[in-house]
């Protein structure tokens, strides 16, 4: 409620009317009296509520009245004026008919100006084309290996568990799934470590060029964390080894964009670094679903580091093998030298007894 000076006199005049009408109103009406009550009641009939609508009619009509004279002469002088035309002023084209035309296509309005616009900033942002064209190509080129083992290993493992569900692979039997299986595994794992230390060693060559001046052992640093850290995962099991180069790609790119960022490597290297670890991490999460999907079907295949093992077993083998030949053959050696013994002591007796 607004609580000025003209809206509260204005409610007090209408409560006034309203009491003043109602009383008169009552007075001119029969009343009834109802035991137990002080007030006389109103009659009852279909028209009790018509005293406020009579009440408002007097108030309405005799106290509120025009503040603001007609000025009759005014409005006789502007009846007696006569309109002139003016058709140089006049617009040959309608100012409603594009509202209301529907039938007419506004060529000015775009319905897909927003999906046009946020598709545009999308394309701006990922825009590769200042990338050196030999660049582009040898990078998209270094990802398909990636893409082709990560691709076989989802394939392998759909195609093992189809083997297993329905008795014979789709296309290859569940053993010969599980055999290449093993077999792209350590071309992946030992391909990521390739790539890696190469990313690193990117920047040894920024800084012999001196690409945003001397930085040091912190840019040389880079180029030997980055082989130290993905070599060791030959080793690993397959699914640790995966996700740890899943982790250094993820690094050595926010590495990268930082490079870029200082000016310590070209303007657009941060964003086709991040072009080229999206495919690869999307590789790389590719194939930890698929070895997901067939980790109770399949055995574990023999690493690097089992293999290493069954090396150390078998020298460690061969070793107690040729000391158990020589032992056999030093044992030989002795029974053969006491039987000589014992002959030549044969020999001297019975040489003593036939004297």
């Amino acid at each position: 409620m607004i609580r000025t000076l003209p809206s509260t006199a204005l409610c007090r005049a209408s409560f006034r009317a309203l009491s003043s009408s109602s009383k008169q109103f009552m007075k001119a009406s029969p009343s009834r009296h109802i035991p137990g009550t002080k007030r006389p009641q109103l009659a009852l009939s279909p028209y009790h509520a018509r005293p406020t609508a009579v009440a408002l009619m007097p108030f309405s009509t005799t106290q509120w009245k025009l503040k603001d004279k007609i000025d009759l002469k005014t409005e006789a002088a502007v009846r007696k004026e006569k309109l002139e035309a003016h058709p140089e002023a006049v617009s040959t084209t309608s100012t409603t008919g594009k509202a209301l035309d529907m039938s007419k296509n506004d060529d000015d309005i775009d319905m897909m100006a927003g999906i046009k616009s946020d598709f545009r900033a999308i394309r701006e942002t990922f825009d590769l084309s200042s990338v050196p064209r030999e660049a582009y190509l040898i990078g998209l080129a270094g990802v398909l290996p990636y893409l082709a083992t990560s691709a076989s290993t989802f394939y392998l493992a759909w195609d093992i568990n189809y083997a297993f569900l329905h008795g014979q692979g789709f296309l290859l039997s569940g053993e010969m799934a599980e055999k290449l299986l093993h077999l792209i595994e350590p071309i992946q794992v030992g391909y990521g470590a390739v790539i890696i230390s190469f990313l690193g060693a990117i920047h040894w060559g920024l800084e012999f060029a001196g690409y945003g001046g001397k930085q040091g052992y912190r840019r040389y640093a880079y180029g030997v964390v980055a082989p130290a850290v993905a070599w060791p995962t030959i080793f690993f099991p397959v699914e640790y080894a995966l996700i740890t180069q899943f982790l250094a790609f993820t690094i050595l790119y926010s590495t990268d964009a930082g490079a870029t960022k200082k000016g310590w490597a070209p303007h657009w290297y941060g964003m086709y670094r991040f072009v080229l670890t999206f495919v690869v991490g999307a590789s790389i999460v590719l194939s930890l679903i698929g070895r997901g999907n067939v980790t109770g079907l399949v055995g574990q295949a023999n690493g690097p580091a089992q293999r290493f093992q069954e090396v150390i077993d078998d020298v460690k083998y061969e070793r107690l093998e040729a000391e158990e030949r020589a032992r056999r053959a030093q044992s030989e050696d002795d029974e053969e030298a006491e039987e000589a013994d014992e002959e030549s002591e044969e020999a001297e007796e019975g040489g003593d007894n036939e004297e």
